[in-house]
């Protein structure tokens, strides 16, 4: 079992920006897509934003196009979800995905099926 754990969300005012981290530890794979999902109170779960293992493709919901950007660091283990110009309808639970496929390393999904674990989520608030 790989363990995800979330970091970095807060309270924000409407404008400002939040960098969450995703560190990954344990598991047999080394080799995984990851994602970010949230869930706003009374809404379902849905897709954010997601990267493949090597890095080299991404993709974005519309919402947070040109203002979210998603990365991973140099060995592959954290994923970051910078988020700048913060509206208060991005107020969410936050959570970070991972999918294994290790032979795909341009592997992205924005479905939520196609991930294997998850987080616990982190807070993301932001007011008005």
């Amino acid at each position: 079992q790989v363990q995800l754990v979330e970091s970095g969300g807060g309270l924000v005012q409407a404008g400002g920006s939040l960098r969450l981290s995703c560190a990954a530890s344990g598991g047999t794979f080394s080799k995984y897509a990851m994602a970010w999902f949230r869930q706003a109170p009374g809404k379902e779960r849905e897709f954010v934003a997601a990267i493949s293992w090597s890095g080299g493709s991404t993709d974005y919901e519309d919402s947070v196009k040109g203002r979210f950007t998603i990365a991973r660091d140099s060995a592959s283990n954290t994923v970051y979800l910078q988020m700048n110009s913060l509206k208060p309808e991005d107020t969410a639970l936050y959570y970070c995905a991972a999918a294994i496929r290790e032979y795909y390393s341009d592997y992205t999904s924005s479905f939520d099926d196609d991930y294997d674990y998850w987080g616990q989520g982190t807070q993301v608030t932001v007011s008005s």
